[in-house]
């Protein structure tokens, strides 16, 4: 009977690589020497636990230290993702009374009519459930960015190239970095929020100098990505201030079926007999998610009152 490879004695090519003996040993010292420091340094730990119990800035800012972690890996352990031009060809390339991708760019004038009335309505603040002046900004930063996306979806998709893109790409991320930094500020703190608000869009613009220069597309990938895991966390695991919650949840629903029609434009494309392609069923789709956040401002109340 065959021996197992992991036997004594019949170890195979790959377990006798010295590459992989000392992945192993140094992996054993790191261990070793963690435990080490936990067993010289325990009152240092015990001190950091007691300090992140009772201070609750404490927390939320070593939770933003690892989020910002995370990111940062996964951004260095990310391949490079260089434009390619088979993003710029779209199934619906049909031009209608002169107007090249005539459907892709009509379609992106509803953002245009859902952000501008609410843009001005947020600013007010008289119909919208808005308390703080932090959510004010949020909330205006998300609408102009829904308001430019119009504009410059319209201008790319009337030439798509490299060079158009970034006015495709900047609108939606600076509404992107707003939602995420509103649930901060309803659910965590407002400056804090405000603070993440204003380095998110640092990071915006960090992430098209990078696209243009060094033409690498990571940073603008995680603005499409982040969103998706962080706001339903956000909302399942902080307490709201408002009522309606359930608004965020279904918001990202069509923010992730928005991505799926964009991703499979030529198949939506075909199967519904060359009427509309899944790109522009991605435009309308976004379009839906600012009218349910829309609603949920003009429905919801304050649910609960804040510590501070």
């Amino acid at each position: 009977m065959r021996e197992p490879t992991w036997c004594v004695g019949r170890a195979t090519d790959e377990a006798r690589d010295p590459a992989h003996f000392y992945f192993f040993f140094f992996w054993i010292r790191v261990v070793r020497r963690a435990m080490q420091f936990a067993a010289e340094d325990h009152r240092f730990l015990v001190h950091l636990s007691r300090l992140l119990r009772r201070e609750r800035g404490a927390r939320l800012w070593l939770g933003a230290a690892l989020v910002s972690l995370l990111i940062l890996l996964l951004l260095l352990l990310a391949p490079r993702i260089p434009h390619s031009p088979s993003l710029h060809i779209f199934a619906d390339m049909r031009n209608f009374l002169g107007v090249p991708n005539t459907l892709n760019v009509l379609t992106s004038f509803p953002f245009l009519l859902v952000g501008v009335p609410s843009l001005v309505l947020s600013l007010s603040g008289s119909c919208f459930g808005i308390s703080l002046k932090g959510e004010v900004l949020g909330w205006a930063f998300f609408y102009a960015g829904n308001s430019a996306l119009a504009f410059g979806s319209a201008y790319y998709h009337l030439k798509p190239d490299d060079d158009r893109i970034a006015w495709d790409r900047l609108p939606m991320m600076i509404s992107a970095s707003s939602l995420l930094s509103i649930l901060v500020i309803e659910r965590v703190d407002e400056r804090i929020g405000v603070s993440c608000l204003f380095s998110l869009l640092a990071l915006v613009l960090l992430s098209i100098v990078c696209e243009r220069t060094f033409n690498d597309l990571r940073l603008c990938m995680m603005f499409h990505i982040f969103p998706c895991i962080a706001i339903p966390a956000m909302v399942f695991l902080l307490p709201p201030k408002y009522t309606h919650s359930r608004f965020w949840i279904l918001a990202t629903g069509f923010y992730l079926l928005a991505r799926f029609e964009g991703i499979a434009d030529k198949k939506v494309y075909s199967v519904n007999r060359y009427f509309i392609s899944g790109h522009s069923l991605e435009h309308l789709f976004l379009a839906v998610v600012s009218i349910i956040l829309t609603v949920m401002l003009c429905l919801r109340s304050i649910k609960i009152a804040r510590d501070y």
